[in-house]
């Protein structure tokens, strides 16, 4: 929207900072992809409604892949047709908010989901 040239990141950069930022994203045919594991359609649908959010609040918009018990999220800028910081930035955003479990936070006044099968919809890393 802006027309201003973006930097866009060679191969050899994108693992980098991958592996240095995102361990847990991986690099293939142009994009940075990630597959989060569900444990059923609901945490599904959760998982892709927050992408959804996410991406529309920073106008940038992954293509995503959804089944019964995971979400793929696939990103690349494709007005610069390369990676770009955009990407890791919103691959970030969406790494932090989907991966964010409350009773892991010291002082947290949230419990978080309890282990009960019937409450569990994220298979967290």
């Amino acid at each position: 929207m802006s027309g201003i040239t973006e930097k866009t990141y060679s191969e050899s950069e994108v693992a980098e900072k991958l592996t240095a930022e995102l361990p847990h994203w991986y690099f293939e045919n142009g994009w940075i992809r990630r597959k989060y594991k569900t444990s059923g359609w609901k945490g599904t649908l959760m998982v892709v409604n927050t992408v959804g959010h996410l991406a529309e609040a920073a106008w940038h918009h992954p293509d995503i892949s959804a089944s019964y018990a995971f979400v793929i999220v696939k990103l690349t800028t494709h007005s610069a047709k390369g990676i770009t910081d955009k990407d890791f930035e919103l691959a970030k955003k969406i790494e932090a908010v989907v991966q964010w479990q409350p009773a892991e936070e010291e002082g947290s006044p949230f419990e978080g989901t309890p282990s009960d099968p019937r409450f569990k919809y994220m298979k967290y890393d």
